[in-house]
């Protein structure tokens, strides 16, 4: 019998097991912690609920889900995976083989050790301008990056915020400054409130206002993974064809780390699409999967 691992437990990796343990194949959902979707207090632009969900609650349903259905879900850090006869997905705890993967790590986003900033995530701070923006219309905000990343982010919040600033953090914007969004690159020093956001403070005394604090830091973790074994990468994005396959065969890719739209919906259908290919793909292969 076959078997399958996914890196991640999130929406597109668990939408792949769904597919993958109907179809008869043993499969293993390795996560370590729910990422940028499990820090959001309310959603409610996805279908099926009448009513604002938060991301804790909403993985919590799909992973039970998966459960029930017969995966095998670990909690463990993924470190690496190796090529041979068969996949091998490496971890803090042991060692996998599979003879399909499937990596929905999502994009990492790293945030610097700034006080508050934590203590006020869903409370003013958001990992997801296309999902939070409309909860500032009017606003000012601002995004803490200075890459990329975070003027993206800044771009999306612009047409409904009163005004956007980008916080760099000390470090020089890696991008062409739009004249409508403001940039300062003061290193911060401690966000600040009462039961939201309301305060930035620097550390050279200066200080401004704001109702939300937009974190667009890091790297895909997903992709680092997929750089360890020699899939295509580009710019930080794992490169799959339209079955979310990768050049590496047995290795898929679903969700945030494919890029484009960062959104739930789009990760439930590409982590869909990656485990009914990967099921004709383990069906093809008389040796892997039993018919």
């Amino acid at each position: 019998m076959a078997n399958v691992i996914i890196i991640g437990n999130g929406p597109a990796g668990v939408s792949t097991a769904l597919y993958t343990t109907r179809a008869g194949i043993n499969t293993m959902i390795i996560g370590k912690d729910h990422g940028a979707l499990g820090k959001a207090s309310e959603i409610e632009n996805y279908y099926g609920f009448s009513q604002p969900i938060s991301g804790k609650d909403l993985i919590s349903e799909g992973m039970e889900g998966a459960r029930r259905l017969g995966a095998e879900i670990i909690s463990d850090e993924v470190l690496g995976i190796s090529y041979g006869d068969k996949l091998t997905v490496i971890t803090e705890g042991g060692e996998y083989e599979a003879d399909g993967v499937v990596l929905a790590t999502g994009t990492s986003r790293m945030a610097p050790k700034i006080i508050g900033l934590k203590e006020y995530e869903g409370h003013g701070i958001s990992y997801c301008a296309v999902c939070d923006a409309f909860f500032y219309r009017g606003k000012d905000v601002a995004v803490l990056g200075n890459g990329n990343y975070a003027l993206h982010e800044a771009l999306e919040l612009l047409p409904t915020s009163n005004s956007v600033t980008i916080l760099t953090n000390g470090k020089e914007p890696d991008f062409q400054v739009p004249e409508n969004i403001k940039i300062n690159t003061n290193i911060i020093d401690s966000i600040g409130g009462n039961d939201v956001i309301e305060e930035v403070h620097f550390q050279n005394g200066e200080m401004i206002q704001v109702s939300g604090l937009f974190v667009a830091i890091g790297v895909a973790g997903s992709t680092d993974l997929a750089k360890k074994i020699g899939a295509e990468t580009q710019n930080n994005k794992i490169i799959v064809d339209e079955n979310m396959s990768t050049n590496i065969p047995g290795l898929y890719a679903a969700g945030d780390c494919t890029g484009g739209l960062l959104q739930i919906s789009k990760a439930v259908y590409e982590g869909a699409k990656a485990g009914t290919e990967l099921i004709k793909y383990l069906r093809n292969n008389s040796k892997k999967i039993s018919a």
